[in-house]
């Protein structure tokens, strides 16, 4: 369900007035009137129901009321696991580490990660990107990835709280995956796999190993895939688990959404 995302809380009456580009969502995207029901989820992390009380096309200017919580948890941290997973966690975090690819697949696959619950995006410098698809991860450039990941969370209604990290080397991003299944608990709580074109590693139809992981991460390569030396690395010092795929040969882009629905899939038990 769409939501509206709100980096301010409500004053002391429960009230919420929404302007400027927020304004032109509801009114111009969700085409709101007087009465309708509005999901809103505010600074403080919450989801809330509210109502269209006040509309000044004028002044450009709507007022919400609060009418309550969600029932939803509170986890912006993680992505809820469905209920069929007896005795687990309630929450996974799920961590992309996309080897940098040009920058209009780069914000195609931000948002498509942000629509499936990925709570941590991190680019990774790797031997096969361009040089100029590196240099145009600058500030602004971040900061587009985060208008683009907030419009996703907006239009799909993910409860998680999707960041971009700054980009970091393939060494970094291993020591990065490390200290993730370290503060989880080790590797009994996680799950890495790192996405190979090569079949002469694991098929990804193999059943996956009994437990219940609290953080997964998943390593996807860009435009020129994953050098062997970079997969050694992976597999040898942050103990990823290559994946691959029998279908036809993906784009960088469908790659990713392909390799996280099927993660998700295994780790859910969907």
């Amino acid at each position: 369900m769409r939501q509206l995302i709100l980096q301010k809380n409500q004053d002391k009456n429960g009230l919420v007035l929404v302007e400027g580009k927020d304004f032109h969502y509801l009114r111009q995207v969700l085409r709101v009137k007087v009465g309708d029901m509005v999901n809103l989820r505010l600074a403080d992390g919450l989801p809330y129901d509210s109502t269209v009380c006040k509309i000044d096309d004028n002044a450009k200017k709507i007022t919400l009321q609060l009418c309550g919580v969600v029932r939803e948890p509170h986890q912006p941290q993680a992505f809820v696991v469905p209920e069929v997973l007896e005795g687990s966690t309630n929450q996974i975090c799920f961590s992309l580490f996309q080897f940098i690819p040009k920058p209009q697949k780069l914000e195609l696959i931000v948002r498509q990660a942000t629509e499936c619950g990925v709570k941590n995006i991190i680019p990774v410098i790797s031997e096969y990107a361009q040089k100029g698809s590196i240099e145009a991860l600058s500030g602004k450039k971040i900061e587009r990835l985060d208008r683009i990941i907030r419009e996703a969370r907006q239009q799909s209604g993910s409860p998680v709280d999707t960041k971009v990290f700054e980009p970091v080397t393939v060494e970094e991003a291993v020591d990065l995956w490390n200290k993730m299944k370290a503060e989880a608990g080790g590797e009994k709580n996680a799950a890495g796999y790192v996405l190979s074109e090569r079949a002469v590693v694991r098929q990804a139809n193999q059943p996956h190993e009994s437990g219940v992981h609290e953080h997964v991460a998943i390593f996807c390569g860009n435009e020129g895939g994953i050098s062997p030396e970079e997969l050694e690395l992976l597999t040898k010092k942050a103990l990823l688990q290559p994946v691959h795929f029998s279908v036809n040969i993906l784009r960088c882009e469908t790659a990713a959404l392909y390799g996280i629905a099927a993660v998700q899939s295994r780790i859910l038990g969907w």
